[in-house]
């Protein structure tokens, strides 16, 4: 670079002032500043990047327990394992995982042993004049009713568990607590977007209710409403996916937890109503916006072929676990 610290010569004829020396001083100083500026820019290139930044420990993030009902059906395995391998990807998460049973079956005992994470078995048989009827649709009755409570009762002071941790979580435990059915589709985004929960966080549910979603209606980061078609005048008009509560709130309320003889679809009000205002909801996913949840179900198998080969003794072998 080359910089003019000397006046250079004037070709005016001799009595003529010379007015070209500024100019050449302003065009130097210019050239000097870029060259300074070029020189900035190289040692920010040579300059090592920021360390990014580094996420929280496993042991610093409150746990996320996940309750989840089961009973028996043949589909039951294929449920279970699809959703505890989406679990398995979420950190600090335990799952207490609620029979429908007299107690602990074979095939629920070991698939929790294999599936490496942190769980607690329990197991309650729903009452005879709770259960289904033979050819009564599904919607007819509360499902799932003893089994999350009995996973209430745990958390709130243990006992009864069958397999995995025994003890409940000690007084102080930060935590949220999730109602997970085994037939959902669950994204991994979901169990982060609810880990900070301080009361009770809210979001939409896809495929559920005759509609594309149902979920709340947020403005000003506050929930002013529900996007739902069947009774919307209902408490909370939300499904059981779409929100989560914080563990020290549900410690607090020894009283809070869901009604058995509740109408339907008022099944999530008998609970969120011992918790928590409707205006007070903690909106998640963008202000209500993203679907993180579907409440999808797997079809009933047909078994019309199965049912040929065992009317003829050759039915497929009981002994190998489906």
């Amino acid at each position: 670079m080359l910089w003019f610290s000397a006046p250079l010569p004037c070709f005016l004829g001799p009595g003529q002032p010379c007015d070209c020396l500024p100019p050449l001083r302003a065009a130097a100083e210019q050239l000097r500043q870029k060259d300074l500026r070029i020189s900035q820019l190289q040692a920010d290139l040579r300059r090592p990047p920021p360390a990014p930044a580094q996420p929280p420990e496993p042991e610093a993030l409150p746990t996320i327990y996940v309750v989840t009902p089961t009973y028996a059906r043949l589909v039951q395995k294929a449920e279970l394992v699809r959703l505890s391998q989406t679990l398995s990807l979420v950190p600090r998460l335990h799952w207490l995982l609620v029979e429908d049973a007299e107690g602990p079956t074979p095939l629920v005992s070991g698939l929790l042993a294999a599936s490496g994470l942190l769980f607690t078995h329990l197991a309650v048989l729903t009452p005879k004049a709770q259960r289904l009827r033979e050819g009564e649709p599904g919607w007819v009755r509360p499902r799932g009713v003893e089994q999350r409570n009995r996973a209430l009762d745990w958390l709130r002071s243990g006992g009864g568990a069958v397999g995995g941790e025994k003890d409940p979580p000690p007084a102080g435990t930060r935590g949220v607590v999730y109602f997970a059915d085994d037939d959902n589709t669950y994204s991994r985004e979901l169990f982060e977007e609810m880990r900070w929960t301080r009361g009770v966080s809210v979001w939409p549910v896809g495929l559920v209710g005759g509609l594309r979603f149902e979920g709340p209606r947020v403005q000003d980061g506050r929930v002013v409403g529900f996007h739902t078609a069947w009774e919307p005048n209902r408490p909370f008009p939300v499904d059981m996916a779409g929100f989560a509560v914080s563990l020290p709130l549900l410690l607090a309320k020894p009283s809070a937890q869901f009604d058995a003889t509740a109408p339907r679809g008022h099944l999530e009000s008998s609970l969120l109503s011992h918790l928590v205002d409707p205006k007070a909801l903690e909106p998640r996913a963008a202000n209500c916006t993203r679907v993180l949840v579907w409440h999808t179900r797997t079809e009933k198998p047909k078994m019309k072929q199965e049912e040929q080969l065992q009317r003829q003794g050759r039915g497929s072998d009981p002994a190998v676990e489906v």
